[in-house]
């Protein structure tokens, strides 16, 4: 329950002087957000030299055949759980967002892609479940998701500590999330521009920033103080089970929805 006795009742007026003193901070979060994006724009780029392939439904795709005739790609390194044959919670609500953008980045020379270590059929299998839109491509076979470390050898794991989000931790699981960037220029030639993991995806989660504009915010209350306390996949709300640390959904004993989505 929301504890009310820490927000006063005032006049319309005490109101709006305590709204314009936090507007100013406001103000001030969000011209520091816009020093931050324009660094961001100005770090080195490092050129893309290995070919990557991935499983597309048109069949196989290099990397630079994703940009589908546009400059820049954004690709969404999304967690497939290769344990329980499903898709991660937090990677699923994160992509509940993209479609609505993309009818808008499409036309402002951005190309998106959601890239997977899963078999293809899997993934498509998965996508027209929870009628998405966007590209969902697969990296199986090839060295794309571990050289943007956002998967884990066995070996990596047997050690264990990994690289992720630009420093060694401790191995939890052999997939994680993130977001990469990537230029093509005018003669083809590829650049990495920018990788951002962990809780650097939050800023694209729709549902997150509607969240944060409510008296109870995110509500993550326990027992996992994240997203895993209340997400779920869209068509999983209303079922019993819960979602543990790694963001995998644990169907209740019994369930006559135990079953993830398979190909």
């Amino acid at each position: 329950m929301l504890d009310q006795t820490k927000h006063p009742v005032v006049s319309r007026d005490e109101w709006i002087t305590a709204r314009k003193a936090l507007l100013a901070k406001e103000k001030e979060l969000t011209r520091h957000r816009d020093r931050v994006n324009a660094e961001r724009r100005e770090l080195p780029w490092v050129k893309v030299d290995k070919r990557y392939l991935f499983d597309t439904p048109q069949g196989k795709k290099t990397l630079a055949q994703l940009f589908d005739g546009r400059s820049q790609l954004i690709v969404y390194h999304f967690m497939w759980r290769h344990d329980l044959n499903d898709a991660c919670v937090g990677c699923s609500f994160l992509s509940d967002s993209i479609d609505g953008a993309n009818l808008h980045l499409t036309h402002h020379d951005v190309s998106f892609v959601v890239v997977s270590r899963a078999p293809l059929h899997v993934l498509e299998s998965f996508k027209k479940n929870m009628d998405w839109r966007f590209p969902w491509v697969s990296s199986e076979g090839s060295d794309f998701n571990y050289d943007y470390h956002v998967s884990f050898t066995k070996a990596d794991l047997a050690t264990g500590k990994v690289y992720y989000n630009f420093q060694t931790t401790d191995a939890s699981i052999e997939e994680l999330s993130g977001l990469s960037v990537f230029y093509k220029d005018e003669n083809g030639d590829i650049f990495h521009t920018y990788s951002t993991y962990g809780r650097g995806g939050e800023e694209v989660i729709t549902a997150y920033m509607y969240l944060d504009l409510t008296p109870k915010g995110r509500n993550e209350t326990g027992p996992g103080y994240d997203l895993t306390d209340w997400v779920r996949h869209h068509d999983r709300y209303g079922r019993e089970g819960h979602v543990d640390r790694t963001g995998a959904y644990h169907p209740a004993e019994g369930s006559c929805c135990t079953e993830p989505a398979k190909g």
